[in-house]
């Protein structure tokens, strides 16, 4: 049996996440998927600070720039293990 490429793995838990609810999953791990998401999909952050605050825009960026020293390849393999993790529960 091959195991599936990173990136078929990857592309199968953002399906999954896709059809969680927001009201199902703690605010932490939404922060958590949000972050790994971005750091798998464009890689480190570039920050461009904006004249207009937004909280919510601020705690997602915070989370994006707390794992921002992740290659694209380790972000996607641990959004991969919170998903699988949100299964077993």
């Amino acid at each position: 049996m091959n195991e599936k490429d990173l990136d078929t793995r990857f592309q199968e838990a953002v399906e999954i996440a896709s059809q969680m609810t927001q009201e199902s999953l703690p605010q932490d791990i939404q922060l958590r998927l949000y972050a790994f998401y971005k750091q798998a999909t464009y890689g480190t952050l570039s920050y461009n600070h904006s004249e207009s605050y937004d909280l919510r825009n601020a705690f997602k960026t915070n989370a994006w720039i707390q794992i921002s020293h992740l290659s694209i390849d380790e972000a996607k393999e641990q959004y991969i293990e919170i998903i699988n993790f949100l299964l077993e529960k």
